[in-house]
C-alpha cells in the first residue's frame, strides 16, 4: 500500500495554449532525436557523412557501392537527415535515381554528430528497460555520467532555439528521456496518485538513491519541483506524464535502432524471424501496442461516425457484419460492437438480425489474445487466421467454414496495409510515382514506382470483396522531407519514416494513397475522410473506400 506524504498544493500557473504547443514541439523533437541520433551516428562511424561533405552531391546508389552498404536502409537514413534539414533530397522516380546534396546546415550538423555517441551507447541499457521493467545498477551508472554532461548542455550553445546546436541538444535530451518516460509510464509513476501528490524516491523504487538521479534529471528539465527529499509534478511535468504513450511506438523500435550498423553495412536480415509467429526481433510489441493505444481514441471518434451512419440505414442496406483484418488483441472489434449495440438502430434488432463479427490476423498468438478478450467481453465473434495479401483465401475460408460471404461485411483495418509482406508488382504501369518516400525490402532499395504499383495490386485484390459496403481504413503516412525540415517540432514524421523504413514497411503520402486507391477502383468517400493533423503535415488518414463499377 502506498502512503503519500501530502496532497498536491501545486500553485504553478496553468499552461496556456501557447505553452502546450511549445511542449508538444519538444515531444516531436525528442522523437526526432531517437531516430536521428542513431541514424547519423551509425553513418558517422563509417565516415559516410565526411564523404558526403567532400563530394557535395552523390547518388544513393554510388554511395552504397563505395561503402558496400545496403542501399535500401542507407536511403532511409539519408532521408531522415533530409527531414532534419541537414541534406537535400533530389528524387527522380521516372529514372529511379536519388541524389543527396549538402546544404548550408550540413557541415555544422555533421561536425556535431559525435556528440550522439554517449546517448547511442546509453540506448543499449535503455532497450533493457522494456524486458527487465526496471533500471539496473549499471544503467544508473551510465545515466549518472550522461546527466552530468547534460547539465552542462554537452558543451552546446542552446540560447537560439532555431540553431543546429539547440536541435541536437533536444535530440540528445529525447534519446535520454524517451525510454525512461516509457518505462515510468508503463510501471505506474504517472498514475494519478503520484501525479496528484508529492512522493519520495523510496515510495517508488527499491534503489532510492539511484532513482533520485532520475528524478533530479527531470527536475532539471522542469518536470518536478523538489523540496528536500520529496518530488511533485509541475504543470509542465504533468503535460509530459499524460502523454507518455506518445513516446511508446518510437521507443518500442529500439531493437531496430541498435542494429543500424548491421542493417546499413552488414546482414540486412539480422532482425528477421523465421516465422511470423516467432517473437519479433525488431520491436517490443507489447510496448508498441501500449504506445499506439494512446492516440487511437482520437481516430475512433471519426470511425464511430462511419459505423453509426452505416448501421442506422434500413436493414437491407446494412452490412451483415464486420471483418477486422489484423485484429491484434480484439480491442477494435470490441469498440465497434459497443458502438453498434449502444448507438445504432441495428443495436436494437440484434436478436432478429445478429451481427457477424470476424477478427482475422496473420499472427496466431494475436488470435489467441483476441479470442480471450472477446470472450471476456461477452462478444460473439469468429476469430480466424488471415493474410491481408490473400483476400481470396480469406473469403474462401469464411464461406466454407462459416457460410459468411466476405462481400456482405464491412471490412475495416487499422495501420495494417503499409505493414504487409512485400510483393513486387506483377506487371509494369505507365505512371510515375509521386512519392518522396524511402522504401526497402531485406536491405534492397525499392523503386518508388514499384511501391505504388504494389499498393495498386494489393488494393485491387480487395476490390471484389469491398464493392458492396466499402473498406474502412486508418492508415499511417509519410510527408516530404523538405516539408518536415520546414516544420521541426511540429511533426513526428522523421521518427515514423525511420521506424517503418528500417523495418520494411511502406508508408506513402496521403494523396498518393488516395490516388492509388482510385486507380484500383476504390473511390475515397470525402464525407467520411479525415486526416491528422488536418493540414499538409498529415501523417494519419481515415478513408472509407467504395467500389466504383
Amino acid at each position: 500500500m502506498m502512503v503519500f506524504l501530502y496532497l498536491s498544493t501545486n500553485t504553478s500557473f496553468m499552461l496556456t495554449k501557447s505553452d502546450k504547443s511549445q511542449l508538444r514541439g519538444i515531444i516531436f523533437r525528442h522523437l526526432d532525436g531517437i531516430a536521428t541520433a542513431t541514424s547519423a551516428f551509425a553513418l558517422q562511424k563509417k565516415q559516410v557523412l565526411d564523404y558526403i561533405l567532400e563530394k557535395k552531391s552523390i547518388t544513393v546508389k554510388a554511395l552504397s557501392d563505395i561503402f558496400e552498404a545496403n542501399e535500401g536502409y542507407l536511403n532511409v537514413a539519408l532521408r531522415v537527415l533530409c527531414s532534419q534539414g541537414w541534406l537535400n533530397q533530389d528524387i527522380d522516380n521516372k529514372n529511379n535515381t536519388i541524389i543527396y546534396a549538402v546544404n548550408e546546415k550540413s557541415e555544422a550538423a555533421f561536425h556535431l554528430v559525435h556528440l550522439y555517441e554517449d546517448v547511442v551507447n546509453l540506448l543499449r541499457y535503455s532497450d533493457r528497460f522494456a524486458t527487465e521493467k526496471m533500471i539496473s545498477t549499471d544503467a544508473f551508472i551510465a545515466l549518472e555520467r550522461i546527466f552530468k554532461k547534460f547539465e552542462n548542455n554537452f558543451g552546446l550553445d542552446i540560447s537560439d532555439e532555431t540553431s543546429i546546436e539547440y536541435q541536437i541538444y533536444k535530440h540528445i535530451e529525447g534519446a535520454i528521456a524517451g525510454p525512461i518516460i516509457v518505462l515510468l509510464g508503463v510501471n505506474g509513476l504517472f498514475h494519478k496518485y503520484f501525479m496528484e501528490a508529492s512522493f519520495t524516491a523510496e515510495e517508488y523504487h527499491k534503489d532510492p538513491e539511484s532513482f533520485k538521479k532520475i528524478l533530479d534529471f527531470f527536475a532539471h528539465l522542469g518536470w518536478f519541483k523538489k523540496k528536500r527529499d520529496t518530488y511533485q509534478f509541475t504543470d509542465k511535468g504533468l503535460f509530459f506524464a499524460k502523454r507518455a504513450s506518445a513516446y511508446g511506438v518510437t521507443v518500442s523500435y529500439l531493437p531496430t535502432f541498435l542494429q543500424l550498423n548491421e542493417l546499413f553495412f552488414g546482414n540486412p536480415l539480422v532482425l528477421k524471424t523465421e516465422s511470423p509467429n516467432d517473437t519479433e526481433k525488431h520491436v517490443h510489441r507489447e510496448m508498441n501496442v501500449w504506445g499506439s493505444g494512446g492516440a487511437h481514441a482520437t481516430y475512433f471518434k471519426v470511425i464511430d461516425k462511419v459505423i453509426i451512419d452505416l448501421f442506422n440505414r434500413p436493414i437491407d442496406l446494412q452490412p451483415k457484419g464486420i471483418l477486422d483484418m489484423g485484429c491484434g488483441n480484439g480491442a477494435f472489434i470490441e469498440h465497434i460492437f459497443n458502438i453498434i449495440e449502444q448507438q445504432t438502430l441495428r443495436g436494437k434488432m440484434l436478436d432478429d438480425h445478429p451481427l457477424f463479427l470476424v477478427g482475422a490476423d496473420f499472427n496466431k498468438a494475436a488470435l489467441k489474445v483476441t479470442r480471450a478478450n472477446l470472450i471476456a467481453a461477452d462478444i460473439w465473434a469468429k476469430v480466424i487466421w488471415g493474410d491481408i495479401g490473400r483476400p481470396h483465401l480469406l473469403a474462401s475460408d469464411l464461406k466454407e467454414d462459416y457460410n459468411i460471404d466476405l462481400r456482405d461485411l464491412l471490412n475495416v483495418r487499422t495501420f495494417l496495409d503499409h505493414n504487409r509482406i512485400w510483393e513486387a508488382p506483377n506487371k509494369s504501369y505507365n505512371f510515375t510515382s509521386a512519392s518522396t518516400g524511402a522504401y526497402a525490402s531485406a536491405g534492397n532499395r525499392l523503386n518508388n514506382n514499384d511501391v505504388e504499383a504494389s499498393l495498386l495490386e494489393h488494393l485491387t485484390k480487395w476490390k471484389p470483396y469491398v464493392d458492396k459496403f466499402g473498406l474502412l481504413i486508418i492508415e499511417l503516412h509519410t510527408i516530404s522531407p523538405s516539408l518536415t525540415a520546414k516544420n521541426i517540432g511540429k511533426t513526428a514524421a522523421s521518427a515514423y519514416d525511420a521506424t517503418h523504413g528500417y523495418s520494411d514497411q511502406y508508408i506513402v503520402e496521403v494523396n498518393v494513397f488516395r490516388n492509388i486507391a482510385e486507380k484500383a477502383g476504390l473511390k475515397p468517400d470525402d464525407n467520411h475522410f479525415a486526416k491528422f493533423p488536418d493540414s499538409e503535415l498529415a501523417t494519419v488518414s481515415i478513408n472509407l473506400l467504395k467500389g466504383t463499377n
